[in-house]
């Protein structure tokens, strides 16, 4: 029996199977992430950081918002607020709500190891959500919720002012582009929106909660991953 021999590709997309398998290795580590917590900043860092206090102010006091009634806690942001990469998920789920931090538990395992792949340290890249609060039972967050919360979102891009923006799910791509078809049929291809009169180019991908579910799907991801790479490279984006 003649043994097959792999190619760079299929290696690539063994190394993404590899990372969506569900068995993880947690660290006791804790990752220093940003979470709007005081520390020493330069005048600018300082700016960035009252815009962002101001910002979770403004979503805290939102009136009359399901969302925020069966809520624990407001999610703002985690990570390096100066980062030129801003990742989007869709919304905060038990662990993160509990917690007040983006990206947590199995989730947040698997988002370290996809970033990993394309040597992107996670702490490197600002994370956040469409949706800053848990919807009631994780459900999907209405057309009408992600219209409310898209002006607070576009107004967090604006603050963190990145380079790169990777939409992860279909929430996170209604919420800043207004699509709302099959994120499959959308998904890796390099988009772009206009803010504050800047050009962002922007990828939309699976997020990790999706891939845990259908892993089946991690070959695609995989391919927008490699995608995300080379524009890092090609913007000579330092990260």
């Amino acid at each position: 029996m003649t043994k097959k021999v792999l190619n760079q590709n299929d290696i690539y997309v063994q190394k993404l199977i590899d990372t969506v398998e569900p068995d993880f290795v947690f660290s006791s580590r804790p990752v220093d992430r940003f979470s709007v917590s005081s520390k020493n900043y330069d005048n600018e860092n300082q700016n960035k950081y009252n815009k962002l206090l101001k910002l979770k102010e403004q979503i805290n006091s939102i009136e009359d918002c399901n969302l925020k009634d069966n809520s624990t806690n407001l999610v703002i942001g985690d990570g390096n607020i100066n980062s030129s990469i801003m990742l989007i998920g869709e919304a905060p789920g038990e662990i993160e709500d509990k917690s007040g931090h983006s990206f947590q538990g199995d989730i947040g395992s698997l988002l370290k190891k996809m970033l990993s792949a394309i040597n992107i340290n996670i702490e490197k890249v600002y994370l956040t959500y469409s949706i800053n609060f848990r919807p009631p039972e994780d459900r999907k967050p209405t057309s009408n919720e992600i219209k409310r919360y898209s002006v607070f979102l576009k107004e967090h891009i604006s603050i963190i002012n990145p380079k790169i923006l990777i939409l992860m799910g279909s929430t996170a791509m209604e919420a800043v582009t207004g699509l709302n078809s099959k994120i499959s049929n959308e998904r890796g291809k390099w988009k772009e929106i206009i803010l504050k009169n800047k050009t962002l180019p922007i990828m939309v991908t699976f997020s990790p909660s999706y891939l845990i579910r259908f892993p089946e799907n991690k070959k695609f991801s995989w391919e927008d991953l490699k995608k995300i790479r080379q524009k890092i490279q090609d913007l000579n984006i330092k990260i």
